[in-house]
């Protein structure tokens, strides 16, 4: 089955490097983790300080003190050597090395205690006796220290207490205040220019005007030219609109303050207009500067519609945002980028002259520019010898630029995987398909029979649209299993296409049930293979009767808006009446009957080729485009060629 389509690139977050303005980072009530982190570290601290104090001093290294009558009797019968006077402590050593302690009065000297003991001269003559001064780490820290560890560890209990409850209450005072991420000019680290851009030249052009404003706005100012205060960056996911704020303000060398348009929104009435108040301050304070508002559809749909919940929050939000822009006088020098991929559902007021007033469109990039960009995401990854970027960029139609970052980096981890230094172009390859359809799942084994089937069903997909004139020529076709698909036929235009006629929608839909067809005419039953190819089919045929006026029944009249049938879910009503809703569903079931016919006759035809080419499939399981074409020519079909599209008639 086929997949049209890609995956979305998920949003990247917050970078290193990016600094916060406002308030703290998580606004509200304090949080009671960090409180019983902040205890439980001091209460370690304390155990920690006890331990020390246990082991430096433990009672069990003390020696044996004795009464002062004792150590008379000892000097007296001539075994104590010295003893050494500190303050009212007495250390005593004794003739056979061993030591003991002793206590003498405060306010009488130890030799005059030692007489009144009955100690004589001579014998008091013969003990060295050294007196020294009490002091040192040691001694307060013994002295002082059973009193003094008690307390500090009152007082910084005491500390974090406070700390919680003046944080709560700043916390309480900073609700309101903006959340913007700060990029300083200064960070290389962080700094982004043109060059790290590639593609897009006409927006890049656009805001070259931007970039030479906040450089240099005295020339515009002295003519009385007004340079637009707001710039809205409208593309599809993926193609660089925040890379491209950000390049704005590195090539003018500015701050640039980057926010979601969800961080504006809280359960709380007017937090949303607190927040955008003092973003706009924050910036006025740095001009020039440059304020970045990324998904600005979340705070700046239309109002007074009822979509939304009529959320009151998010209106005042924009209002606030509308009469801050209002407010910006011409040498403010602070311009405000906003980006959406859905400039649609925005408020009027946004798009009006002096606000959001100038509009920059950023397009899928073609087949030169995804060579440049894959060449910038080269840079830093070794690149094998037989790398070829501009076959990579030929294979990647309708690739955003985002889903090229993710292809080289699926390569390099392939790589890797494989324990390689350099990547190679049969890794550039494979994560084509990986990004595309998802990984690769050998371990989902068909029986003989599916297997087969798959095999028919790619084949008929592929031998169709080879044959038919206007659908796109085929680059492979597997039976492998990837993501939910049991196989794929990968077919890829000669040359980037910005419109589709009626006749190559027509083939499409011939080349979507081949693989319907093959199935029904070899095996004589269906499968839910082809469950997805109906699906595609049934909204291409839809779109083409109601949307682009390609029906010669219903005409060129558009009956379904951009939201299709999903403004009649949203609660809009009904676009069309019963009777022409039954005509279309009528014209729709015809141009998908003529297709399957057209489809039926091209493989009643080639009916030899569809078997060879099936079975050969079943063996290899995957033929890439050169063994392909060399198939079709061994039964007689020759091979689609780029000068065969190009001399085609203009429908």
């Amino acid at each position: 089955m086929d997949l049209f389509g890609k995956k979305e690139e998920p949003k990247a977050g917050k970078k290193k490097g990016e600094k916060k303005g406002g308030g703290p980072n998580i606004p509200g009530m304090p949080q009671k983790p960090q409180f019983w982190a902040n205890l439980l570290s001091t209460l370690l601290i304390f155990i920690l300080l006890i331990s020390v104090y246990t082991l430096f001093f433990s009672d069990a290294e003390k020696p044996l003190e004795i009464p002062i009558s004792q150590l008379a009797a000892d000097i007296e019968a001539g075994s104590v050597s010295k003893i050494t006077v500190r303050g009212e402590d007495l250390f005593i050593t004794y003739t056979d090395e061993s030591e003991k302690e002793s206590k003498k009065e405060s306010s009488t000297a130890l030799s005059e205690t030692l007489v009144n003991y009955g100690v004589s001269k001579e014998k008091l003559t013969a003990v060295e006796i050294d007196v020294t001064e009490p002091g040192g780490f040691r001694f307060w820290l013994v002295t002082v220290g059973p009193f003094l560890i008690p307390i500090v560890f009152l007082i910084l209990i005491l500390w974090f207490l406070s700390r919680q409850v003046r944080g709560a209450g700043m916390q309480a005072f900073s609700f309101g205040q903006s959340k913007a991420r700060i990029i300083d000019p200064n960070d290389t680290n962080q700094r982004v220019t043109f060059k790290s851009v590639a593609g897009a030249k006409e927006a890049k052009e656009e805001l070259t005007e931007i970039v030479d404003f906040l450089k240099h706005p005295k020339k515009f100012l002295d003519i009385g030219a007004r340079i637009p205060k707001g710039i809205i960056l409208m593309g599809a996911p993926g193609t660089g609109k925040t890379l491209l704020a950000r390049a704005v303000a590195g090539e003018a060398g500015v701050p640039f303050f980057s926010i979601s348009g969800s961080e504006f929104v809280e359960m709380f009435v007017g937090v949303g207009a607190s927040r955008v108040r003092d973003l706009f301050k924050m910036a006025k304070k740095a001009a020039p500067a440059i304020v970045f508002v990324d998904e600005i559809d979340a705070v700046g749909r239309v109002r007074g519609t009822g979509v939304g919940g009529g959320n009151d929050e998010r209106e005042q939000t924009l209002n606030q945002i509308l009469v801050e822009m209002d407010g910006f006088e011409p040498n403010e020098k602070v311009i405000v980028m906003a980006a959406t991929n859905r400039p649609d559902v925005l408020d009027p007021a946004l798009l009006r002259p002096g606000r959001f007033d100038r509009r920059v469109t950023i397009d899928l990039p073609d087949r030169q520019d995804r060579e440049d960009v894959l060449g910038i995401h080269a840079q830093k990854k070794p690149l094998h010898e037989d790398v070829d970027l501009s076959v990579i960029a030929e294979r990647t139609p309708g690739f955003s630029g985002a889903d090229l970052a993710n292809l080289m980096n699926e390569a390099a981890i392939l790589a890797a995987r494989e324990n390689r230094k350099k990547l190679t172009q049969y890794d550039l390859i494979r994560s084509i398909e990986k990004v595309m359809l998802g990984p690769e799942r050998r371990s989902h084994i068909l029986n003989k029979r599916e297997k087969e089937i798959t095999a028919y069903h790619e084949t008929g997909h592929a031998l169709v649209s080879s044959i038919l004139p206007y659908a796109d020529p085929v680059h492979k076709v597997s039976i492998i299993s990837r993501g939910r698909a049991a196989g794929y036929t990968l077919k890829l235009p000669f040359e980037d296409k910005k419109m589709q006629s009626r006749k190559e929608f027509l083939d499409d839909i011939a080349t979507t049930l081949g693989g319907y067809v093959a199935e029904e005419m070899v095996f004589g039953d269906l499968t839910t293979g082809p469950s997805n190819d109906l699906q595609v089919i049934s909204g291409l045929a839809r779109d083409m009767v109601t949307k682009y006026g390609m029906s010669e029944k219903i005409g060129p009249i558009a009956l379904e808006g951009d939201g299709g049938r999903r403004a009649v879910l949203e609660g809009h009503g009904a676009e069309m009446s019963e009777r022409v809703s039954a005509e279309v569903d009528a014209e729709v079931k015809r141009i998908i009957d003529e297709a399957k016919k057209k489809a039926t006759d091209i493989l009643t035809e080639h009916r030899k080729a569809l078997d060879a080419i099936a079975k050969h499939l079943v063996e290899v399981e995957t033929i890439e485009r050169e063994d392909f074409e060399n198939l079709l020519r061994e039964n007689g079909i020759t091979p689609k060629k780029k000068e065969d599209i190009e001399h085609q008639p203009i429908v």
